[in-house]
């Protein structure tokens, strides 16, 4: 990966999996910073804010979330004009193919399952940071659309 330093942004109600999320991106001494918003109301509130010129670079969008699901927030950012291009991996406990389909489909740019080993965390972060700047953060055919640790 390059040394570019990215604007990460991560969506997730869970505390927990937002402070391995962070202590994963700590450990792996990344050149990145990162804000985190805890359900979807709070995230297209911080995009709405943000979208002229400060947007982040990389979005980890979990499904699962109160007020707004991961799902109702990746229909409104790839409709919005200021947004579509904002890419965006979803970070979820669940690996539905039916669901992976879905996200695919609504222009998500790769798909993490969560992983429960704190090791596989700074693993998947890594590979998605190095894949999605490799590939100027296109998304990619449906067959490399999974990112695996």
């Amino acid at each position: 990966m390059n040394t570019q330093h990215y604007n990460l942004l991560l969506a997730d109600d869970d505390e927990d999996d937002c402070a391995f999320f962070k202590e994963a991106l700590d450990e792996l001494s990344l050149p990145v910073s990162l804000v985190t918003v805890n359900d979807g109301v709070q995230l297209m509130d911080f995009l709405a804010k943000n979208f002229s010129g400060n947007l982040p670079d990389l979005l980890f969008l979990d499904l699962n979330m109160p007020r707004k699901n991961g799902s109702e927030c990746l229909t409104e950012i790839k409709e919005r004009a200021e947004l579509k291009e904002l890419p965006v991996i979803i970070f979820s406990t669940s690996l539905d193919n039916e669901i992976v389909d879905i996200m695919y489909e609504k222009g998500a740019t790769y798909y993490i399952r969560k992983p429960g080993e704190f090791s596989k965390l700074k693993k998947v972060i890594e590979n998605a940071l190095t894949i999605a700047s490799q590939n100027n953060f296109k998304r990619p055919l449906r067959e490399h659309f999974i990112l695996q640790p």
